[in-house]
């Protein structure tokens, strides 16, 4: 079963996706220590640390560098895709969740508190901080690597 995955498109999809679960996994887990709450909505919700799309994306584009060589076309379009992902994690959806927090805070003063009346409050956590993405690029990474080493010693 693991020689029909290692070293070709079914290892570098499994290894993305994951690596966005572990890093998800790893979310949870950090949350559920700083806040010492639980809170299992984590696993679903974008935002926080690290970001699971930079790990995901990264350990696709680092497993197909591994199988197709850091110096091939392959390799160069997962990059440009994970480059793509990972701008929009901590620029776009970030500046999105900070114009939702905005309109929310607008929300309760023009409607005293009672946001429920139109529909609730906008969700906040879209983004992630330059350094959750990083940290997310380094897990997804790190993850490919050792992912295909216990591939190729299984």
């Amino acid at each position: 079963m693991i020689e029909n995955i290692l070293n070709n498109g079914y290892e570098a999809l499994a290894s993305g996706v994951l690596a966005a679960f572990s890093a998800q996994v790893l979310k949870f887990i950090i949350f559920t220590i700083q806040s010492k709450k639980i809170n299992f909505k984590i696993f679903t919700t974008t935002g926080g640390m690290p970001s699971s799309h930079s790990a995901g994306v990264m350990g696709l584009s680092t497993t197909v560098g591994i199988v197709e060589g850091f110096d091939s076309m392959f390799f160069a379009i997962a990059l440009g895709y994970a480059l793509i992902t990972m701008y929009d994690a901590a620029g776009v959806r970030r500046a999105a969740g900070k114009t939702a927090a905005c309109l929310n805070r607008m929300m309760d003063d023009f409607y005293k508190h009672d946001v429920q009346a139109i529909g609730g409050k906008l969700k906040e956590l879209l983004g992630h901080t330059p350094f959750e993405v990083i940290m997310g690029a380094i897990f997804g990474i790190l993850f490919a690597i050792v992912f295909h080493n216990y591939l190729l010693n299984y």
